[in-house]
């Protein structure tokens, strides 16, 4: 499958605003153990990837008839590797199900961050934009216990960067994010991590741009829970 590069929002990622020059501020994002119980209203976890169901969204209706049953959830999902991997001072994600790659965040000040040099500082990201998709949920699961966090906030199109929360997961289980829960590609606590994933293959994707929308890139903390 080919690859393509996607840029959800339409962000000139060649022309970033500074955080040093203050041209954007920074919205850092409540860090949260995963619990069954702090997960709700935005998934749940995965403790067997093979036997996991991905939640499919029957397809919207526009008048007063229903749909015939059985039908408006036969597009089915998808599934293969997604592949994180720090590049310099920049994180990469690929997603082998759907054929496409991401720039998902920046461990300097964004305009000035570059993959040729080491990240000084990976205790936390800073990331441009979020998703969800309308037509289904989404499952990544680490293959090799990797920790990771997830970004997430619960659904509603007016959603602001003070909504997400950033999940920390230990790497022994992994999560379904709810159909319509905004999020990123997991984050992993490490340099390269592979998930298998698995979601709708409609694919559909509606998309916020923290730094056009509200003048801000959300601080995404990658660590320990702080007291």
């Amino acid at each position: 499958m080919t690859i393509a590069f996607s840029n959800f929002s339409g962000l000139d990622l060649a022309a970033l605003p500074s955080l040093a020059k203050g041209e954007a501020r920074t919205v850092r994002a409540r860090q949260v153990l995963a619990t069954d119980l702090s997960l709700v209203g935005y998934g749940h976890f995965v403790d067997d990837f093979a036997l996991a169901e991905t939640t499919i969204v029957p397809w919207p209706l526009k008048g007063s008839r229903p749909l015939v049953p059985g039908t408006g959830i036969e597009g089915g999902v998808v599934e293969d590797v997604f592949v994180m991997e720090r590049r310099g001072q920049t994180l990469h994600a690929v997603n082998h199900a759907v054929g496409r790659s991401y720039l998902t965040g920046w461990f300097e000040d964004p305009p000035r961050a570059s993959e040729a040099y080491a990240a000084r500082d990976v205790s936390r990201l800073y990331t441009h934009e979020a998703n969800y998709h309308p037509d289904g949920g989404q499952i990544f699961f680490p293959r090799t216990l990797t920790p990771f966090v997830a970004l997430l906030a619960k659904p509603g199109d007016d959603v602001t960067p003070e909504d997400f929360v950033a999940f920390l997961f230990d790497g022994t289980r992994g999560v379904h994010i709810d159909p319509g829960v905004w999020h990123q590609p997991v984050f992993p606590l490490a340099d390269r991590a592979i998930f298998d994933n698995r979601q709708g293959r409609v694919h559909a994707c509606v998309s916020v741009d923290f730094v056009r929308e509200f003048g801000a890139y959300v601080e995404v903390p990658l660590g320990g829970i702080r007291e």
